[in-house]
């Protein structure tokens, strides 16, 4: 196949794409300019989007000995993920910009452009395996190394997108990733992963928000209204925060608090107990199918974070307002609008979908 080599300039994609090429494959390296800042070099970032990494890019690409172009998609980029981010947090939600940019860039303007120039697939260093099914079709499934699975953030990945996707790692431990690139003579080999949020440099989300977003002073309240604390913006707080509420008196059982609600309406968070952070079902709409999911009912496995636990949950789909109900066999906590839950079968992905809204537990230890 004529493959696109999507390298950011990490190990994981440098080794992806040299596996495509030992597989057989015509491969053209591709770095893509995210940043609308190409100055921005690497000291004290924690992402994966500066002038250094598309230099890291080349330099793989030379050593792999396959042709390599960068594509600037910093305006793209930054009307599908970095805005979306902004105005997800404006409107109280939690957003996870990482499956944006799956499931936007690239997963979608990239592949798009792939196909246009006449590329079958798309290969990139996530950690995730594509299966074929009982009946032909593609499935997307965990990777073999529990600890870099990243099933989760292609989650909004569909059956289209699937079949022009290449994942070459999902079969491997990164351990053994990197003493390949160690093998294969890639500067990279020993390059640290990039973490956090890649477009906000020094991780301070907080401060990030608040150069866009501005001072927005409000209040803190209990969860029987009563005003414990004030802050400068409710789009700096996510529901199951512990840290950084600034709460002057503490509760009086003494016993931490969380924010367990962000009303952008009236500009107020409100804080409680651990406890009545438990939510017993949730519902999410923005509903993307990797594969068959069963009829409008079925059991599966959620999973609500990157790095989180699957839980057991009964799930419910109404077509009609594209909504997936979610009903969790125990409580869950720390779950807000705006992440995304996505539905396992065993190692199988289902589908993601957005969390709209939550429903907790109808009994409160101690209310």
């Amino acid at each position: 196949m004529r493959v696109l080599a999507a390298m950011s300039g990490g190990v994981d994609s440098a080794v992806a794409a040299a596996r495509a090429v030992a597989a057989g494959h015509e491969v053209t390296g591709v770095h893509l300019a995210l940043s609308r800042n190409p100055q921005s070099f690497r000291t004290g970032a924690r992402g994966c989007c500066t002038v250094e990494d598309s230099r890291d890019a080349r330099r793989a690409a030379d050593v792999i000995g396959i042709p390599f172009y960068v594509w600037d998609m910093a305006e793209r980029f930054h009307a599908d993920v970095v805005d979306d981010f902004v105005a997800e947090y404006a409107a109280g939600r939690t957003p996870n910009p990482c499956l944006r940019c799956n499931e936007k860039i690239k997963f979608a303007a990239v592949l798009d452009k792939a196909h246009a120039l006449g590329f079958d697939a798309v290969c990139t260093g996530h950690y995730a395996r594509i299966v074929d099914g009982p009946d032909g079709a593609r499935e997307l499934h965990r990777a073999a190394d529990p600890a870099k699975d990243q099933s989760y953030v292609l989650g909004v990945l569909d059956a289209r997108q699937l079949a022009g996707a290449l994942f070459p790692l999902g079969d491997s431990l990164k351990s053994d990733v990197r003493a390949e690139a160690e093998r294969l003579g890639l500067a990279v080999a020993d390059k640290p992963d990039s973490h956090d949020v890649c477009f906000i440099a020094d991780g301070d989300t907080r401060g990030f928000l608040a150069e866009r977003l501005g001072t927005a002073p409000g209040r803190i309240v209990d969860s029987s209204g009563a005003v414990v604390g004030e802050h400068q913006g409710a789009y700096g707080y996510t529901i199951g925060q512990r840290k950084g509420l600034r709460i002057g008196d503490p509760a009086g059982d003494g016993r931490p608090r969380y924010v367990l609600d962000i009303s952008p309406v009236d500009n107020t968070v409100t804080v409680g107990t651990a406890e009545e952070l438990a939510v017993d079902a949730l519902d999410a709409g923005h509903v993307r199918w990797c594969g068959p999911r069963g009829g409008d009912g079925f059991d599966c496995l959620v999973q609500l974070r990157a790095h989180g636990e699957p839980v057991a949950a009964s799930a419910r789909y109404d077509a009609d307002a594209d909504l997936v109900t979610l009903a969790f066999g125990a409580s869950v906590r720390g779950v807000a609008p705006g992440q995304t839950a996505v539905l396992y079968d065993g190692a199988r992905v289902i589908g993601s979908a957005t969390i709209t809204a939550t429903r907790r537990a109808a009994a409160v230890a101690g209310a």
